[in-house]
């Protein structure tokens, strides 16, 4: 199996239908020369992909939470990206719509502090007065935070039986990423704020988990999408919708969880939304889908040291839509908490 470069490509209106291959065994990511190994394109329900990146320079990897609470929003990342590492806790305070963001860069680390997560090892980041720690037990993530004026003790909690996806996309033999999402996670414990404690119960929060291990192309750009909630019959549904860097590969990272289960979407989405008018309605569609989100808040975030360079824009408000399954019913679903964003990256 042979890749090629692909170029980018606007994805027609109304998404476009592919096939994926289910991986149901462990298997590297990596070949024993470094380059991507072809039996590791396709998807997952488990954590199944070794993550065995090789060389220095243009790897990535990293660990992202954001856990929402009634009050606001706590993210958590560690990166590291060979010759650049991220430690970062923050909080978006609802009331106030302000963010409070503690952490940073550190240029040309020494210590990488992400494994493997097979290994079910701790993974450990510092940078200054802010460290995070990530202890795997079981399902669950154990997930500490300090900084000078942010505290996070934590529990993420997953349901028995509950699937996550991971994905492989290819954009060449040598330039790829492995993805891991995951929603509908409950977080228990205790944050502190500027003094100011917020306890966390699994009954009024929610988690995500972004992993990534790959490694990428100079520029991307990317739309990601997340949210949970109930059905309108009641049922307990995870939305995970994504697009642009994955047009033109054999691959998305689009799926709907319904009561534990995920069921794949495998259309390259068609993202709809105003730039200049980020809190006006988004719609994302496909051959299967029609969602429409309708945000309440937005974050605008740059980091601009010209070769290197990072923008966000992301939303947080309400999903409503419907997605059909392969088995032939349809899932629809209102007013569903999440978010939804658009990244630049040259890194």
């Amino acid at each position: 199996m042979r890749f090629i470069q692909l170029p980018a490509r606007k994805v027609s209106p109304g998404g476009e239908q592919i096939r994926e291959q289910e991986i149901t065994q462990p298997v590297d990511l990596c070949m024993t020369n470094g380059r991507l190994n072809p039996e590791a394109v396709g998807w997952t329900r488990t954590a199944l992909h070794r993550s065995n990146l090789r060389g220095w320079g243009r790897n990535k990897r990293f660990e992202y939470w954001s856990i929402s609470v009634p009050e606001g929003i706590f993210s958590v990342n560690i990166s590291h990206h060979d010759y650049r590492a991220n430690v970062s806790v923050t909080f978006w305070n609802k009331t106030s719509n302000t963010e409070l963001r503690q952490g940073g860069n550190t240029w040309l680390p020494r210590h990488r502090g992400i494994s493997d997560p097979r290994d079910k090892a701790p993974m450990h980041a510092t940078r200054r007065d802010v460290e995070v720690t990530l202890t795997p037990v079981g399902l669950d993530t154990l997930l500490d935070a300090t900084s000078s004026r942010i505290r996070l003790s934590l529990r993420i909690e997953a349901e028995p039986g509950h699937e996550s996806m991971g994905v492989v996309v290819p954009w060449t033999e040598r330039l790829f990423q492995y993805t891991k999402k995951d929603n509908c996670l409950r977080a228990s414990g205790m944050a502190t704020v500027d003094g100011i404690e917020y306890p966390i119960t699994p009954q009024t929060s929610s988690a995500v988990h972004d992993r990534g291990r790959g490694r990428w192309p100079y520029f991307t750009f990317w739309n990601w999408g997340a949210g949970s909630g109930h059905t309108e019959d009641g049922r307990k549904i995870g939305l995970q919708v994504g697009g642009k860097w994955t047009d033109g590969t054999p691959s998305t990272e689009n799926w709907i969880r319904v009561d534990g289960r995920l069921h794949k979407i495998s259309e390259h989405l068609d993202w709809q939304y105003d730039p200049k008018n980020w809190l006006s309605p988004w719609t994302i569609t496909g051959p299967t889908t029609k969602i429409e989100f309708v945000p309440e808040h937005h974050l605008h975030h740059l980091f601009n040291r010209w070769i290197v360079m990072s923008r966000a824009d992301t939303c947080f408000g309400r999903y409503s839509g419907e997605v059909a399954l392969s088995d032939g019913g349809v899932v629809r679903f209102s007013n569903i908490a999440g978010h939804v964003e658009e990244v630049q990256r040259r890194w």
